[in-house]
């Protein structure tokens, strides 16, 4: 794309910024609340004060706000550590602890005691500290004049010693954050728990109702909840798991309303949104939705679609498989509402207008032209080469390492071992021990069947997706042998290999021969992948990155330069932000208007025995006939979701939902298809954040489990 013509036929509005006066889009700092956003909040109905939200001289809200694992939110709902998040990420510890004996996705569990709550090694929830501004000591020393590598190699310097000097004499962890693009740094100073038991969780036809179906879509009527409870020493401290472990007392936990909400009511999010892309140049969208995404969907539709037939017919490959094809749909049919939202927004034109009035701006003054000038055109350049590299990494990765084939991605995890025996290096043993691990949770979840499937499907795909110029040779070797017939080579190579049998990799690890992996035709096109990632493809990638980096960090300074009038909120890194909005419907197309919330009544008109989900479970359906809905009736029926205009992306996922007062009135999980494309481009008349309404988890855990003494444990509003 050339410096665009001035003669735009349309208006465009700053959509990349929030006007003081909107109260939807934006995902603001906690630590900033009072600088920027309080007045707005509270002119919309917000009751409290910022000090309530973040403060560091007394408990708040941050504090019952946790990092789940790696890419969810929880938070707290008791004085005894006891957390809801969304039963979506909990689904891999549900999934792990369930046999055929113990079905726990499609029968649910409930902890009738302490005792009984299931550890879940690796899990674990972090709590934020405090956060500060670090931007001058992170660039003390940064000149215009460096190189990036100098620049990077001063900055990183820096960011050793801030980090150092925050948790020395502490258990505590810190990072430094880049916000705006690398044009400010915050310090982020964590506390990390390890011991985190599963409490509840309901089964999945209540949990993941509708399945993939419903997924990203409004009306939803899913019960996406599950709880799980921290564990900590006697001194309420983080500890490995120990049957010595006390419950953990947070400084503070959400009192819950049970006075439900109407339209137009205030709601505000709070949690860890992942990764958006708003300030993006056009350059950027066009890639993704134009390039990537279209084939990124295809791919995993199929792999998708080959799991879900397998899973329908063996209800032990549907334990395995469920997480891993849950997965997978999320992205695949976010990317479609993707596509398909920004086409209906005219996104990239949209785009590429504000930088032709971005570029008259800087060309209207010699000084903006010498600093801002090139910006499009050096895009221009980067982007013509990147966008091939961007392709052909991820979906390299899709097929041969990425649920693709299978035991060719469990191979490659042999590649540094092989390097190692070769070397006669003394940490082999350590090496195996891991693989060892590695390798018990590859077969827990693993049908070699399903695999000659995705094998066979991703090997072809592959051939006719990206261009032999950057193919692995392996491959190409094995196309030519089986002359693009893979069903031919799937029946060759399984029983070849060693990486589709477990008791076959077991005495593999147990006597290890590198000359025996290298013979393995599995390893032979994982090594031969990696090789063409590694020496071709990352290398050209990472420098072009390198070069995006610092030019987003200067286009980004000049947008907040053109826009000095806006308050701008910087892109989701997976940092504790805060959203706020209203309850709300919309208009989704022509014609159809979506009401706020869902009920009870839903579920069971969406009932079909014959789809798995869609099978309301016989308990649900006998207190819907007896309307025996306790004290979470509302107008002799039971809420089951809401939607508002929160500014929610990936990572949202299970943050709380607040009214006014403070109070948790739902989960976030979801965001509607129409606005999907809020990561790059927000929509106020559609985006729109889901979430599950409190009383109708409360409902479940109270009426449906019979687990009441959960309920006690929690601060209830009437």
């Amino acid at each position: 794309m050339n410096m665009k013509k001035l003669s735009i036929l349309f208006t465009v509005i700053l959509f990349l910024v929030s006007s003081p006066s909107r109260a939807d889009e934006g995902m603001w700092i906690p630590m900033l609340i009072e600088k920027y956003n309080i007045k707005i909040m509270q002119e919309n109905g917000f009751k409290l004060t910022s000090e309530d939200i973040y403060s560091i001289n007394k408990a708040s809200m941050k504090d019952a706000v946790v990092m789940f694992g790696g890419g969810c939110t929880g938070e707290f709902i008791s004085n005894k550590g006891l957390i809801i998040t969304n039963h979506h990420c909990g689904y891999g510890m549900i999934q792990n602890h369930s046999t055929l004996e113990h079905d726990y996705l499609k029968d649910g569990f409930w902890a009738a005691s302490p005792d009984k709550e299931l550890q879940n090694p690796g899990l674990t929830v972090t709590i934020m500290k405090y956060m500060e501004d670090v931007t001058d000591r992170v660039l003390k020393g940064v000149t215009e004049a460096m190189s990036s590598e100098e620049r990077d190699a001063v900055i990183n310097s820096n960011i050793s010693s801030i980090n150092a000097e925050a948790v020395a004499g502490t258990h505590f962890n810190s990072m430094v954050r880049p916000f705006f693009l690398g044009n400010q740094y915050f310090l982020i100073v964590n506390e990390v728990f390890r011991d985190v038991r599963l409490v509840g969780a309901p089964p999945s036809a209540i949990g993941k109702f509708g399945g993939d179906t419903d997924n990203w879509v409004w009306p939803r009527h899913t019960g996406d909840f599950s709880l799980f409870r921290v564990y900590a020493d006697k001194e309420n401290n983080p500890a490995a798991f120990s049957a010595e472990n006390v419950p953990y007392r947070p400084a503070y936990h959400f009192p819950i309303s049970l006075k439900g909400v109407k339209e137009g009511d205030f709601t505000m999010v709070f949690g860890y949104p992942g990764r958006t892309q708003e300030y993006a140049p056009s350059h950027h969208i066009s890639m993704l939705k134009d390039m990537v995404y279209p084939k990124q969907v295809e791919i995993r539709g199929l792999k998708i679609s080959i799991m879900e037939q397998e899973m329908a017919k063996d209800p032990l490959v549907r334990i395995k498989y469920s997480g891993k094809s849950f997965g997978m749909a999320n992205g695949w049919k976010k990317w479609i509402g993707e596509i398909q939202s920004l086409d209906n927004l005219n996104g990239i034109a949209r785009k590429e207008a504000f930088e032709s009035e971005f570029a008259a701006w800087v060309s209207s003054d010699p000084s903006r032209t010498a600093r801002y000038g090139k910006i499009f055109e050096q895009y221009d350049e980067i982007y013509e080469k990147y966008e091939t590299l961007y392709l052909v990494n991820g979906y390299t990765s899709e097929v041969f390492f990425s649920n693709g084939a299978e035991a060719v991605g469990l191979a490659n995890s042999f590649r540094r071992a092989v390097e190692m025996a070769e070397k006669n290096s003394i940490e082999l043993q350590q090496e195996l021990a891991r693989l060892k691990n590695i390798s018990a949770a590859f077969f827990r979840n693993y049908d070699v069947n399903v695999d000659r499937r995705l094998f066979v499907a991703v090997m072809d795909l592959y051939g006719r997706n990206i261009d032999p110029d950057w193919q692995s040779q392996a491959y190409k070797d094995l196309y030519a042998s089986c002359r693009g017939n893979f069903e031919e080579a799937a029946t060759r190579l399984f029983p070849k290999s060693l990486f589709c049998d477990e008791k076959k990799v077991e005495a593999l690890i147990s006597d290890f021969d590198p000359k025996k992996v290298r013979k393995d035709p599995f390893y032979t096109l994982a090594s031969s992948a990696s090789d063409l990632l590694d020496s071709k493809v990352r290398p050209g990638l990472s420098a072009f990155e390198a070069r995006l980096a610092g030019l987003n960090r200067i286009y980004m300074a000049a947008q907040m330069e053109y826009g000095k009038d806006k308050i701008f909120y910087p892109d989701a890194n997976s940092t504790l932000r805060l959203s706020y909005g209203k309850v709300m419907g919309y208009d989704s197309r022509d014609a159809v208007y979506h009401k706020h919330f869902t009920t009870l009544s839903g579920v069971m008109e969406k009932d079909n025995p014959d789809i798995y989900d869609y099978n309301v479970p016989a308990r649900l359906k006998e207190l819907y006939e007896k309307k025996d809905y306790g004290r979470y009736d509302d107008d002799g029926n039971v809420p089951v979701c809401f939607i508002a205009n929160n500014h929610t992306t990936g990572g949202n996922s299970g943050s709380p939902v607040l009214n006014a007062d403070g109070h948790l009135i739902g989960i976030n999980f979801d965001r509607a298809w129409e606005g999907v494309a809020s990561d790059i481009m927000y929509n106020p008349k559609q985006s729109r954040n889901i979430s599950l309404d409190i009383r109708y988890a409360l409902f479940i855990i109270d009426r449906f489990a019979g687990a009441g003494y959960l309920i006690d444990e929690m601060t209830l509003i009437e």
